[in-house]
């Protein structure tokens, strides 16, 4: 059974399609059958993967505006992960889809009845959010069966959270009764600095969520990796940067199994 899972913070720079990018060459590592769906106009994921967004004809734009089945957009990458590629024709979709009833789902009806090019089902799909809480991430949220939140480690970070997941009450509320919250992936560590091992003390007590381990450290090489259109696990295998990613993504294999079970609203 497929898992999506929504990689969500609308704060920009706490390293979303890092952690989209890194947890899904970490799962294909694994065995696993991978899908990443960009769901940023500025298409950061998109280039970051070795793919340059103004050659694609096909994108994420056409199946949630234009009805195109999702298995026609997707591309593989060197990475060992399919992709749903975005492009910044994805900026008009938000307006495009205002008017549109079930707005909500046109994310997880594009999901629905998804196969892999084997024929086989993903494992995971994990979608990179955009830095807002406008109609694409109740979209993507309205799609998953659970969200994880990014979150970096320092105190201005925190703000914004809140108002995250009083989006996700409403998404329970409204069109996904099943969405979980999987906890905060603490991003961009720096544990020389006594403010960035307070601030991580504090997440759990703050928020009240499970806290994802390890702490993804700050390292120069995740700026390198997409330079190289790779994620870290291909550009520095074995970086702490890649080594924590690895961690974590065991740790998300782990809950998964524990909790198989569908849910309304995410696959």
């Amino acid at each position: 059974m497929t898992l999506t899972l929504a990689i969500a913070n609308q704060k920009g720079g706490v390293a979303k399609t890092t952690t989209v990018a890194s947890l899904g060459a970490a799962l294909a590592d694994l065995g696993h059958r991978v899908l990443l769906v960009d769901l940023d106009p500025q298409a950061c994921l998109t280039f970051s993967l070795g793919i340059d967004p103004e050659d694609l004809e096909l994108s994420l734009h056409h199946v949630l505006t234009k009805g195109l089945p999702l298995a026609d957009v997707i591309v593989s990458t060197e990475d060992g992960v399919d992709l749903a590629p975005a492009t910044i024709e994805l900026a008009r979709a938000e307006a495009d889809l205002l008017t549109r009833t079930g707005r909500e789902h046109a994310l997880s009806s594009a999901l629905e009845d998804l196969t892999a090019p084997d024929g086989g089902d993903y494992d995971w799909v994990l979608l990179d959010c955009p830095p807002s809480l406008g109609i694409l991430t109740v979209a993507a949220l309205t799609a998953a069966r659970g969200v994880l939140v990014p979150l970096q480690c320092e105190t201005l970070s925190h703000r914004g959270v809140g108002q995250l997941l009083d989006t996700v009450h409403d998404v329970r509320r409204f069109t996904n009764r099943g969405l979980e919250v999987w906890g905060v992936l603490p991003t961009l560590y720096d544990g020389r600095t006594n403010h960035a091992r307070r601030v991580l003390e504090t997440i759990s007590d703050t928020y009240d969520l499970e806290v994802v381990e390890p702490p993804i450290p700050k390292t120069i090489k995740f700026a390198e990796a997409p330079a190289a259109g790779r994620s870290i696990l291909r550009t520095s295998r074995s970086s702490k940067g890649a080594k924590a990613y690895r961690e974590v993504a065991e740790a998300l294999v782990a809950r998964s199994r524990r909790r198989r079970r569908p849910s309304k609203g995410g696959r």
